[in-house]
């Protein structure tokens, strides 16, 4: 990518949002409302919570980032990074359990890494007013090739990129050198 269409990306998302590492407790509540509204509400992937926030047991050793809306000020999407379990400096990170048979170990073999140097990204969530076109605010905001739209209506998945690129700021802020992600194995083949 040129450096010129890197800038007009960078003035396109400032243009409509805001990202905003997430470091105190009342934003933190902020992102687990949000994952909330899309992992309970929305998508139905967990239980409703009484309390309207939606954690586990990793976000006690976690960092989180949102994206903001510059018109409403609104929070419209939030992703978090797990960080190296303190109590339990071995124990594995979610992706490493739930696919440990998909992860392409020729690439990346998190076992031989330095488990205090590993994070991951999860829980990436975007409120359904912003996850998609009209018509498609009850599907996942994952990134694949229709994110891009075609050369006619080129679009850009600002908010998803956004979260992931503040994900690896934190992890830098954090002296992590290698973090894991969940992908689609056509979004993995298009930025190899």
């Amino acid at each position: 990518m040129l450096l010129f269409e890197l800038i007009n990306l960078r003035r396109g998302f400032s243009k409509y949002f805001r990202y905003v590492p997430a470091l105190t407790p009342s934003l933190a509540r902020e992102v687990y409302k949000i994952r909330h509204q899309v992992y309970c509400e929305d998508l139905k992937f967990e239980a409703l919570r009484k309390d309207g926030e939606e954690t586990d047991d990793y976000d006690r050793h976690s960092v989180y980032g949102l994206v903001q809306s510059i018109s409403t000020g609104a929070f419209v999407g939030c992703a978090r990074l797990i960080l190296p379990n303190p109590e339990n400096p071995d124990s594995l990170f979610p992706v490493e359990t739930s696919c440990a048979k998909t992860i392409d170990r020729s690439i990346c073999d998190p076992s031989k890494l330095p488990r205090k140097k590993v994070s991951e990204v999860s829980r990436l969530a975007v409120v359904s007013a912003f996850r998609r076109r009209k018509g498609e605010a009850s599907q996942p905001a994952p990134i694949d090739d229709e994110s891009f739209g075609s050369g006619n209506q080129p679009r850009f998945p600002y908010i998803p990129f956004a979260l992931y690129f503040g994900c690896a700021a934190l992890a830098r802020r954090c002296g992590i050198d290698h973090v894991l992600v969940l992908t689609e194995e056509r979004l993995s083949n298009h930025f190899r």
